[in-house]
């Protein structure tokens, strides 16, 4: 045999294993690389996608198209004084809102506004009476005109009695106003609190819902299919396991920042655009605490799905999960208060109550900092012994383990 063909034999020989340690030097890569690639080229999951980016521009449609319609109403009147009444409640109707109109419409008498009610052509009628003046109509008139209607009344009858007894209505009110102030100099933002609030809940409960089912689904089916055993034999299961979170975290972190970004620019052209000076240091915070809450999420349920042994057992093996994010969802409407700032520094329930108490101006500086550092060693405990449960639980076949004997399970 020559030295040319020991050369060749030998490189040969070394030809495998240089491709292993080549390719074992960051395995979770190609498994995150793989991930990435099956989610992005999934219709479904591009269709849902797709859908939830038409439904955040729609309904930011509605509300601009909501915004720009304008509402007119007609109040019949007979005589000087209640045409005054309703040019003072017009004027106050238009101060708070200028998409509403409100005129007067002089009848000759009772018969005239009567009639001019019940052919559409006035919405009330207001008429002085002995004890003050009455408002009538034939159904619910819009409380915004009620209200301004009955303050410019009250006003009236505060002028007239005030000449009687030879002051002004103006010395009458002397020191009666009330202003509203806060101690921490915000505006009130309970309207943006809330819809913030259900929209962060909202985008991670079905999030991590999807990703979560989507991830222990392809858990159990390379379980069940023993395909697993196979990829044991190519690369250690923890870098399996980096690579399954990574890369659906990954795209999962990519949906909600294009989501938060759509609906930014949405809300910039509606009537909440005046919000987003709040709104916009939230939703920064939002995306931080997702992506590290996602991890922890994503683990649990790459753990769910190596503890069953078929598709029918991931209802019971993710129902921890499933109750867990259902807490998450509901506490982030049913507290406040003090409740809402310990639930500020809880793991997970902090992903939606720390940038919800953002919003509101109630969070110091500090106070997301320290959440998101609680929040980050959560994560990395259940990420610790989520991997040695995944490890444990993954090979083992012959029916569902529960979370307690996965946690028992011996090496």
């Amino acid at each position: 045999m020559t030295t040319t063909q020991h050369r060749r034999e030998g490189t040969e020989a070394e030809e495998p294993a240089q491709r292993h340690t080549q390719s074992a030097t960051a395995p979770w890569v190609l498994v995150a690389t793989r991930e990435i690639q099956v989610r992005v080229t999934n219709r479904t999951f591009l269709m849902s996608t797709l859908l939830t980016v038409l439904f955040i521009a729609g309904f930011a449609g509605f509300q601009l198209w909501e915004g720009s319609r304008t509402s007119g109403h007609a109040i019949a009147v007979t005589g000087g004084p209640a045409t005054s009444v309703v040019a003072a409640a017009g004027s106050a109707v238009h101060a708070v809102d200028d998409r509403v109109t409100l005129t007067a419409l002089p009848v000759a008498g009772a018969s005239d506004a009567r009639a001019a009610i019940r052919e559409g052509r006035a919405d009330a009628w207001l008429h002085p009476t002995p004890s003050g003046w009455t408002l009538t109509s034939t159904e619910e008139l819009d409380p915004t005109v009620t209200t301004a209607v009955q303050d410019a009344v009250r006003a009236h009858a505060i002028a007239t009695n005030a000449a009687a007894v030879g002051t002004t209505a103006e010395a009458l009110l002397r020191g009666a106003a009330l202003t509203s102030d806060r101690l921490d100099g915000n505006a009130d933002s309970s309207a943006a609190v809330m819809g913030a609030t259900f929209a962060f809940a909202l985008v991670f409960y079905f999030a991590a819902m999807m990703f979560g089912f989507q991830i222990a689904g392809s858990v159990i089916v390379e379980k069940e299919s023993r395909l697993v055993e196979i990829i044991a034999t190519a690369i250690p299961l923890r870098q399996l396991l980096v690579g399954k979170i990574v890369g659906n975290s990954v795209i999962a972190l990519a949906q909600v920042v294009l989501y938060c970004i759509i609906g930014l620019a949405a809300v910039s052209f509606t009537d909440f655009a005046t919000a987003l000076p709040a709104v916009g240091p939230a939703v920064g915070w939002f995306v931080v605490f997702f992506a590290v809450g996602f991890l922890a999420m994503a683990c649990l349920y790459a753990v769910a799905g190596a503890l069953a042994s078929r598709n029918e057992d991931l209802q019971s093996t993710t129902a921890p999960m499933t109750m867990l994010l259902l807490l998450v969802y509901f506490a982030s409407f049913g507290l406040s208060g003090t409740a809402l700032q310990v639930a500020s520094f809880v793991p997970i329930l902090s992903v939606i109550a720390m940038p919800a108490r953002v919003i509101g101006g109630a969070a110091a500086w500090w106070e997301p900092v320290v959440a998101l550092a609680l929040l980050v060693g959560f994560a990395a405990l259940t990420m610790t012994i989520g991997e040695r449960v995944y490890r444990r639980a993954l090979l083992k076949t012959g029916g569902r383990l529960s979370w307690r004997q996965g946690l028992d399970t011996g090496e």
